[in-house]
């Protein structure tokens, strides 16, 4: 097999990415096809079935291999560890229309310029496209490279200056017709597959096809009641899993048709702004976003204004995002690489929703379009509905260890019984029919049907509690889980935060903390407007929208948000831009308002957020907000008190969740939207902690406990401080009394120094290095009054597990597994003591069957 691979040429598709592909280049043959023809109709049909089951097979007979160049039909390989086969024909795509419309030639400018994949795509001189389509997506022939790319989205090596230069003006109708063509609609469709594909595809599995075997075998032996009874339960499973399967696939085509139904507008080179179909859309297209509540049909690279998006149908949550413009930098590289935070906060994505959108003085908010149809965030989520990955569960593993038992036990009683006939003189269709019956005996035929009625009731119970499975087969999985991982913010905690106070900093040191349950108004100064500033709170039909935890902290300054206009101006600032301002009812302050300029949105990665205000007849300043220990990292560092690390350390402790907050002043002269991140992000003034309890749910304490009680292990993952996460812990019992914390710190290699690993007791504050024999922690010792195993936890950040997996992997779990034989070998026995029980009375035979089939329901419906 590998050697018939090896023959013809070979190639990754989707390189690096997770759906990566083998795939080989193979060339139809006459002759060979012929024979295959033959051979369908002298095996009776099954030779088809057997090139249905196995696609590898059906390319090796009807094909020889060949280049990917010359192939007409190429073989696809999954690289993961299952390996699975499919086969695809190359389809041609021609340009012959467009050559009378456009007047279009080898020799066109639009063709010759040979810097993008879909002018390499081009075949000269007949203009002339090869492609693949592979689970919704397009690939065309590079023919400089010699290989099938994806098409349908912008090129990855774009730097953030092309894509202006380029794209900025729009594409040409011309260029729109090309990329219409080759990269095929802006269109998500899933059509809903028919009954009779769906009965087809489910009575083709090999389980019913072997029950289709036992039943004409029983039927030849008289076996007329326990065969009927195999073929009612098989019609009632088939009928029900293609019910399923159709009422699935018309709800997912429902749920994705109005994305294909939008109207947008789209500015061309030449002709200027038009409404378009959103499935006209190319990636290229400069799109004009006007007014608000506005349905994103594609991708799409914000290169002017600013948005506020809505993204909970990709992330659950339905906090308003702020997406700012990808600035051009004078740099080749691209444009992903130079975004100095998360690249995504330019892009618009598919499916999402823009509530706002603010043009800057240059005048409409522009966006280019970078993905198109299912190579957008929401056609990759409807792939993976339509494609989910197979299981490799240990479950699955075994039960296909435990299938081949059946098959090699059915193997030995074949082989027993057909000793046993021919010795004892039967004729040879007596021996036949008795030793194709013990493989019916072995293999229980009621397995699919079993399964299938016990899958679809256990996905009924579920649906009555508001749960959804898009992948019915994982739910047999659900009775081995033996770990279950919890994020902490909304989840094991509530989603809103309760600011509890704030602790004021000087240069002199931490100032005595300010309770905002006293009632007192936070004094006004630096502090206040940072936490009146530095959020990414919206204005939307006069009412304050955002990030909860924003709320609580711009409520609590009792600020006022408006937009700047003819009421409230400050010079030099544009129209509508987010104006915060103390109430009336505050009395004289220094501050009049503060005009947010420009926005560095927070990203988890940097951990940070920073804003860029323009204070009414005063200064220009910057304010950031983020993890005390990263915005401390960017202060002047005789601004941040000695005793800072003991300060958190007493909050972390408790469980409350810490933010600090920092400030400087920027120079008037360079536009906000010009300034770099790096400039910004220096020498900043450390102003204090923002303190904020995070109260846990009602129900976290009873679900833990209940898990506890099943012995599933629990696992808390959160991007919070470590202290914090451990306090919770305790609290929601998921570390219960008596147990020890083990906190795990380790350390990259530096130049003279090897990587480091420590570890101390979080009770004491007694570090332990790894490697020295005097110093350890006994674990025995220290969960002997606990009583049981398993009395303690690590704790460690996603850095020291980095560098453990690195350096110490030998000190990572080491998860075994052993495969129980005692079922295994009862079933041999049973096996066997049928093949020597087959010359019993029909009578007995027929209830000992009925009697195996209950009991197998029974087990079947014990497991759901």
């Amino acid at each position: 097999m590998g050697d018939h691979l090896e023959r013809g040429q070979h190639a990754v598709l989707n390189e690096g990415d997770e759906n990566e592909m083998e795939i080989f280049g193979y060339r139809t043959q006459g002759c060979r096809k012929a024979l295959c023809l033959v051979g369908s109709i002298f095996s009776f049909g099954l030779l088809p079935l057997v090139f249905y089951w196995k696609p590898a097979w059906h390319v090796w007979a009807n094909c020889v291999p060949c280049s990917l160049q010359e192939a007409d039909v190429v073989l696809l390989r999954t690289t993961d560890e299952f390996q699975i086969y499919s086969w695809k024909k190359v389809m041609w795509i021609s340009l012959s229309a467009l050559s009378s419309t456009f007047g279009l030639t080898p020799d066109h400018p639009l063709v010759i310029d040979e810097e993008y994949i879909i002018n390499r795509a081009i075949r000269k001189p007949d203009l002339k496209v090869r492609y693949i389509k592979v689970q919704k997506i397009r690939y065309v022939w590079n023919n400089f490279e010699e290989q099938f790319q994806k098409i349908g989205s912008l090129e990855d090596w774009l730097s953030s200056t092309k894509i202006h230069v380029k794209f900025g003006s729009g594409l040409t109708t011309e260029e729109q017709e090309i990329r219409r063509l080759i990269c095929g609609p802006n269109a998500i469709d899933v059509e809903i597959t028919p009954i009779w594909k769906l009965l087809v595809k489910e009575v083709l599995n090999p389980f019913y096809i072997f029950q289709l075997f036992s039943v004409c075998l029983w039927f030849s032996e008289d076996y007329k009641e326990y065969a009927f009874a195999i073929i009612l339960m098989s019609v009632i499973s088939i009928a029900l899993t293609v019910y399923d399967l159709r009422q699935q696939s018309v709800k997912v085509h429902h749920l994705v048709e109005s994305h294909n139904s939008i109207t947008v507008s789209v500015c061309e080179r030449k002709a200027g702004v038009q409404e378009l179909e959103s499935h006209f859309l190319v990636p290229g297209d400069l799109l004009i976003l006007t007014g608000s509540r506005v349905q994103m049909p594609c991708d799409a690279i914000l290169i002017d204004g600013s948005c506020v998006v809505d993204e909970g149908m990709l992330t659950g949550e339905s906090i308003p995002v702020t997406k700012t413009p990808l600035s051009p930098m004078d740099s080749s590289a691209p444009w992903k690489m130079q975004c100095e935070a998360d690249p995504r906060q330019h892009v618009l994505f598919c499916g999402t929703e823009v509530i706002q959108a603010k043009a800057t003085s240059s005048g409409a908010v522009r966006a280019v379009v970078l993905q198109t149809g299912f190579n957008t965030a929401k056609g990759d989520l409807v792939r993976s509905i339509l494609y989910p990955k197979p299981m490799n569960f240990k479950l699955y593993r075994d039960a296909i260890r435990f299938l081949l038992c059946f098959v090699g036990t059915a193997t030995i009683g074949m082989i027993y019984s057909l000793c046993v006939y021919v010795l004892s003189g039967e004729p040879l269709e007596e021996v036949v029919r008795k030793a194709l019956d013990v493989i019916t005996i072995a293999v229980p035929p009621a397995l699919p049907a079993a399964l299938t009625t016990g899958i679809i009731y256990a996905q009924r119970r579920l649906k009555k509690r508001g749960i959804f499975c898009i992948s019915p087969q994982r739910i047999n999985v659900c009775g081995q889980l033996n770990l279950v991982c919890f994020d902490k913010t909304g989840t094991l905690t509530k989603g809103g935060l309760d600011l509890w106070g704030v602790v004021p900093c000087t240069r002199n040191g931490f100032q005595t903390i300010h309770s905002f349950a006293s009632g007192k108004a936070l004094p006004q100064g630096p502090l206040c407007a940072a936490m009146a500033s530095c959020h990414s709170l919206i204005l939307l039909d006069g009412t304050i929208q955002g990030d909860p935890l924003d709320l609580k902290m711009f409520e609590a300054t009792k600020w006022e948000m408006t937009i700047s206009g003819e009421d409230f101006h400050i010079e030099g600032v544009p129209a509508h831009t987010m104006v915060v301002k103390p109430r009336d009812t505050i009395g004289q302050t220094s501050v009049e308002g503060l005009a947010v300029l420009h926005q560095f949105p927070f990203s988890s990665a940097l951990q940070r957020m920073t804003v860029i205000v323009q204070e009414r007849g005063g200064d220009r300043l910057a304010f950031m907000k983020g993890s005390p220990e990263g915005v401390a990292s960017f202060c002047q560092p005789d601004t941040v008190p000695t005793s800072f690390i003991s300060e958190l350390q007493i909050y972390t402790t408790q469980g409350f969740r810490v933010i600090a907050l920092a400030y400087k002043k920027l120079e008037t002269d360079c536009p906000a939207t010009a300034m770099l991140r790096e400039k910004v992000e220096s020498d900043l003034i450390f102003l204090g902690l923002l303190i904020l309890e995070n109260r846990l749910k009602e129900e976290t304490k009873p679900v833990l406990e209940e898990l506890i009680a099943a012995r599933i292990r629990t696992v808390m993952i959160t991007g919070d401080n470590l202290q914090t996460a451990i306090t919770v812990a305790r609290k929601s019992g998921m570390v219960s009394e008596g147990q020890k914390v083990i906190l795990v710190e380790a350390n990259e290699a530096t130049g003279s120094s090897s990587a480091s690993l420590s570890w101390k007791l979080v009770e004491e504050k007694k570090h332990v290095p790894y490697g020295h024999q005097d110093n350890y922690i006994n674990i025995r010792e220290e969960t002997s009054d606990n009583g049981k195993e398993g009395g303690y936890h690590f704790a460690l950040s996603g850095k020291s597990f980095h560098v453990i997996s690195q350096h110490f992997n030998s000190l990572l779990p080491k998860v075994t597994s052993a495969l129980l034989l005692l079922g295994v070998l009862i079933y041999c026995f049973v096996v066997i003591a049928w093949a020597l029980l087959v010359q019993v009375s029909m009578k007995i035979k027929i209830f000992l069957k009925f009697y195996f089939l209950l009991k197998f329901l029974q087990f079947s419906y014990n497991i759901v």
